[in-house]
């Protein structure tokens, strides 16, 4: 360098970019984080104490250790008093002073960024990759002192229509977060992310440096619950199970379940046997998984929860990117009978790109905002490929659209929200309304949009009562409030999607595979249960009627044996009380005896079966 360029010209590019401690990285950023200052304006106190850190700016970091920065910036001093700098009798007068600091929470390089919470996920993200240094300290010098061309996947026309729709429904004063985030399926490129509150430290003026919209471990918000959104995976593990989308089950308004009736993994019963009460804000009936999940009906979804058993939708969901179910911490926590209401603390990235899997027909791909990183000379880095593999059928996922379809279709709850193409999606609502949910898809894009309650130091509060952006909310839900965050998000970069379709679900899927009822007769109940749902039937119980059978014996079931019903379809069983039916009365005319006794035993046995049903 000395061959080809003045002194001069070195020191200004290696104080431009020598590294000062505390997060402050050129002259002018140390000038204005210690001092408050600009560079140009720095007194020779100041300037002898930020030439004296960039030997060790973590051992004499003046924030952490001002004792031994203060010794430091003396060693500085009396150097230029040996090289006739200074005098001796200037610098003792120097060295007696104070360090005289003016720490400033400076603005980092994402701020003035047009889409700031990105490119804070993007450091965050790198910071945890080992290839680029062996330890934090390493990685971060190198993306900030390494001349690194860093390409992401942000696209800034639907940065901007995502600003814009979460800026318009809350405001950043406002006691609530607006987020929202959008993932392509079939790569996890993140194409944006968007929040209400801007990136800064003034928290009055609702400014925040955390990022509400990533998980935990790239911007340290601990996430909101989702709400019924979490439906969805107990949906895609019924139609995998085999269990037909036709399926009735009867929601009650109300329901007590016995938590130690659902299964875990390995076929355990859950461990607490306390009642679990659930009620519907969605009114009760009897249910398919089309209007069950289009109304939302938590009673219904609790009792396929039951059916299916808590292990597949869990495993599905953290296969699909719910990355706080991880680890046996996740499994204690959150794999309970309530875990189709959302009880698990999720950030929008995870949601789309949980719900992009069901978009690419079960290929999930993890969430991925760069695509390589060049050198100063151009030449590659790394390089960061797609990471997809597939967690569900074909045919599941489909299915899964095919329902999804319904929530956004009129008649459904975010029917108003419709999109000019094909969509799907899912409304959340937590119990004690502290966060609302829609997380939505087309084929070829996936968002999920998130208002939830909180004051400006973070605290989640409820939404009841709350002015968020134009509207004061007096009944929180996702239909109502977060839909129309997603809906003009979507709406907003329409034009650069393609207008496709989903796949349609198999006939199976939809009716169930006709499949023939096992003769169960005589049987005792629980060898009749074991058969019938080896045969893919679900089990109800119908009472004790007259029967030959030995009492407590299966007297018949309903459909009988041998008639041919959609797999999954429920069979209800009947026990003999152990009194034959009375035999029918005959008459005495000839010719008739045959006939009349014949029509007495069909009139007989049909009236005795159909009254005790």
């Amino acid at each position: 360098l000395e061959q080809n360029h003045t002194k001069d010209w070195i020191l200004e590019r290696y104080l431009n970019i020598a590294y000062f401690g505390d997060g402050a990285y050129g002259i002018q950023s140390a000038a204005k984080h210690f001092f408050n200052t600009n560079a140009s304006k720095l007194n020779v106190l100041q300037s002898a104490t930020l030439a004296g850190l960039v030997r060790n700016p973590e051992g004499y970091d003046p924030t952490d250790n001002p004792e031994r920065a203060l010794q430091r910036r003396n060693v500085v001093l009396q150097r230029m008093n040996d090289v006739g700098i200074l005098n001796s009798k200037r610098v003792e007068r120097l060295q007696s002073k104070p360090l005289k600091l003016d720490v400033q929470k400076f603005s980092n390089g994402c701020v003035f960024s047009a889409a700031p919470f990105f490119c804070d996920y993007v450091i965050q993200w790198l910071l945890k990759d080992d290839a680029l240094g062996k330890n934090k300290k390493e990685r971060r010098s190198l993306l900030n002192t390494g001349g690194l061309t860093i390409r992401t996947t942000l696209d800034l026309d639907y940065q901007r229509g995502a600003d814009a729709a979460v800026r318009d429904r809350v405001y950043q004063r406002d006691n609530a977060i607006g987020a929202l985030a959008m993932v392509e399926p079939g790569t996890g490129d993140v194409r944006a992310l968007a929040q209400s509150r801007p990136m800064g430290a003034d928290k009055a003026a609702g400014q925040t440096y955390l990022n509400y919209t990533v998980p935990k471990k790239y911007g340290d918000s601990g996430g909101f619950q989702p709400g019924s959104t979490f439906k969805a995976f107990v949906l895609a593990a019924a139609v995998e199970q085999g269990i037909p989308l036709n399926t009735q089950i009867a929601a009650p308004q109300t329901r007590t379940f016995q938590q130690n009736e659902f299964k875990v993994c390995n076929g355990q019963n859950f461990s607490n046997p306390a009642d679990y009460p659930v009620s519907n804000s969605t009114g009760e009936g009897t249910f398919n998984l089309y209007t069950g999940t289009q109304k939302s009906v938590n009673t219904f979804y609790i009792e396929l929860s039951q059916r299916v058993g808590l292990c597949k939708p869990f495993t599905l969901a953290k296969q699909m990117g719910i990355v706080g179910l991880k680890g046996k911490e996740g499994v204690d926590r959150w794999m309970v009978p309530s875990f189709a209401l959302g009880v698990a603390s999720v950030s929008p990235l995870e949601m789309a790109e949980a719900y992009a899997t069901f978009a690419e027909r079960g290929l999930h791909c993890s969430s991925r905002p760069v695509t390589s990183i060049e050198d100063m000379a151009g030449n590659t880095l790394k390089e960061y490929p797609t990471k997809c593999r597939q967690v569900m059928e074909n045919s599941t996922a489909d299915a899964v659209n095919d329902v999804l379809r319904g929530v956004i279709e009129p008649g459904g709850f975010a029917s108003s929200w419709q999109l000019d193409s094909p969509a799907a999606g899912k409304t959340g609502t937590t119990q004690d309304g502290k966060s609302v949910w829609f997380v939505g898809y087309t084929p070829t894009m996936a968002a999920a949009a998130m208002i939830a309650g909180a004051n400006q130091s973070g605290t989640p509060i409820s939404l009841t009562g709350q002015t968020v952006g134009p509207t004061t909310i007096y009944s929180a839900s996702g239909s109502g409030f977060a839909a129309p965050i997603w809906g003009t998000a979507m709406r907003n970069v329409m034009g650069e999607l393609p207008n496709e379709d989903f796949v349609a679900p198999d006939a199976s899927d939809v009716a169930g595979v006709p499949t023939t009822v096992p003769s169960v007769s005589g049987r005792s109940v629980q060898d009749a249960t074991r058969q019938l749902e080896d045969a893919g039937f679900v089990v109800s119980y119908g009472g004790y009627v007259n029967s030959g059978y030995a009492e407590g014996l299966v007297a018949y079931s309903s459909p009988g044996g041998g008639a041919v019903v959609p797999s999954s379809s429920s069979i209800t069983l009947y026990q003999s009380n152990g009194r034959p039916p009375k035999p029918p009365k005959t008459n005495n005319n000839n010719g008739g005896n045959n006939n009349g006794n014949g029509n007495g035993r069909g009139n007989g046995r049909g009236n005795g079966r159909g009254n005790n049903r």
